[in-house]
């Protein structure tokens, strides 16, 4: 009985070994293991030699340093680019150093996102107004790092968002322009250096003042203009035409005002950059080349560049020189238009006469800079004419919106700047220029002979 008895509790112990070695092998990792690899929660913050990794593994968050720099950062990268790029740095102007510790990146008593150095001080922040309860910290497929409630994803709830940061790249889905119930104004600016992630003195801002247009500015300095939106594309940016991969919007609500783009192929990806040496570029990656295609850039040519020809003068690549006048304009610097210099622009020679005076319709033109014209979307082609008659210092009128047969009205009464010329198959639209009795019929005069 005894020796029976032995038996059963050898084993039992035997079967208690085994158990506890599943517990071991299957059971305790999990214990200590994050609650995902896409996000950082109150318990599990992020060590210098971690990384998330979003859902379908596209996009990756991080420690990085720039060329062993000594400098450290917190960004976001494309995961499967063997070429590291970073397309959002949380600390761009706040980086940590080696004297200061690697630091890590945890969710605070108050529940916002906080980089620490290895002192206990915070670098950098998400500062956003939370409500007591856990929050989440979590990388999406779309390169957008949210803090959210634990169990609340809806998109609207988000507490913070890195698209509403963005540094020097747009991706899609991003918003590049303002949110009058927030106050955020959302534009992506260059790096200083290839090697510093800090703000540089580039930046690509939307004004919406008048018809929507996006300015490149070098400081406080207008470098280039996309032309005004015209329902379909910027007025200066043929090349945006839609296709079967990419489409590009404009939204208008109550509160907000913004351009985006969006992508129909999950194999591809696309940016929008300013590079520190001050261009924008669109960067297209071909998987199965494995390259980062420079898709499209701007400034590219002189009628680029913003008021190249001067007030009441058009840029045309076509010519040579570039620059010509509105008929009944002549060059306001006759030595320097000589010299084809023509930024001074040109003044009117034929004087108006307002109820006697004609309109000249100007085909495939980039629309003047419109911050200070009138914009009714509401208003017919008919009545925009008729207004613009009626008012002797309208300069010029088009559709705001050329979709369709065209619709609503954008009417100039100060000078007309950064105009140019396209050929029929680049694009443009129709411009409605105001001209003297005496030129009524007659077609745009070179101001100038080509050598």
């Amino acid at each position: 009985m005894s020796s029976n008895t032995g038996g059963h509790r050898h084993c039992y112990r035997r079967l208690c070994s085994y158990y506890f070695l599943i517990f071991q092998i299957l059971i305790l990792p999990t214990l200590h293991a994050p609650l995902a690899l896409n996000s950082i929660t109150p318990t599990h913050p992020l060590a210098v030699d971690q990384t998330l990794v979003s859902s379908n593994a596209l996009f990756e968050l991080g420690f990085f340093t720039p060329e062993n720099s000594g400098r450290w950062y917190v960004g976001i990268w494309y995961k499967d680019i063997e070429e590291k790029t970073v397309v959002w740095v949380a600390n761009r102007n706040s980086p940590l150093t080696n004297s200061t510790g690697r630091g890590v990146l945890r969710i605070g008593d108050d529940g916002n996102i906080y980089l620490v150095d290895g002192d206990g001080n915070s670098i950098w922040g998400s500062s956003s107004t939370t409500r007591p309860g856990t929050t989440v910290a979590e990388l999406l497929d779309s390169g957008n790092f949210v803090l959210r409630r634990e169990n609340d994803r809806t998109e609207e709830n988000y507490l913070w968002q890195s698209f509403d940061y963005p540094t020097d790249t747009l991706l899609p889905g991003m918003k590049l322009g303002c949110d009058s119930k927030t106050g955020l104004n959302r534009y992506i600016s260059s790096w200083k250096t290839a090697t510093d992630p800090a703000e540089g003195d580039f930046s690509f801002k939307l004004d919406t003042h008048g018809l929507p247009e996006a300015f490149l500015r070098k400081k406080n300095d207008v470098i280039y203009g996309s032309g005004a939106w015209n329902g379909i594309r910027f007025s200066g940016v043929p090349e945006m035409n839609p296709t079967a991969v990419i489409t590009f919007s404009f939204v208008t609500t109550k509160s907000e005002n913004y351009y985006t783009f969006s992508l129909h192929n999950e194999t591809i990806f696309s940016k929008l950059q300013v590079s520190h040496g001050g261009y924008l570029e669109r960067y297209m990656w071909i998987p199965t080349n494995k390259i980062w295609n420079k898709f499209w850039y701007a400034p590219a040519d002189q009628c680029d560049y913003y008021k190249e020809c001067g007030p009441y003068g058009i840029c045309d690549t076509s010519i040579s020189p570039v620059c010509e006048c509105l008929v009944g304009f002549g060059p306001r610097n006759r030595q320097a238009w000589d010299l084809r210099d023509g930024r001074d622009g040109c003044v009117r020679v034929h004087d108006l006469e307002c109820e006697s005076d004609g309109f000249l319709a100007m085909n495939y033109m980039k629309l003047p800079e419109s911050s200070s014209a009138f914009v009714d979307a509401g208003m017919s082609f008919d009545e925009c004419t008729a207004m613009c008659k009626r008012n002797c210092s309208c300069a010029a009128y088009a559709n705001s919106n050329i979709t369709g047969d065209g619709s609503g009205c954008v009417m100039w009464t100060t000078e007309l700047l950064d105009m140019r010329q396209y050929t029929a198959a680049e694009g443009g639209q129709v411009l409605y220029v105001r001209v003297a009795a005496s030129d009524v019929g007659t077609f745009v005069l070179r101001s100038h002979l080509a050598f």
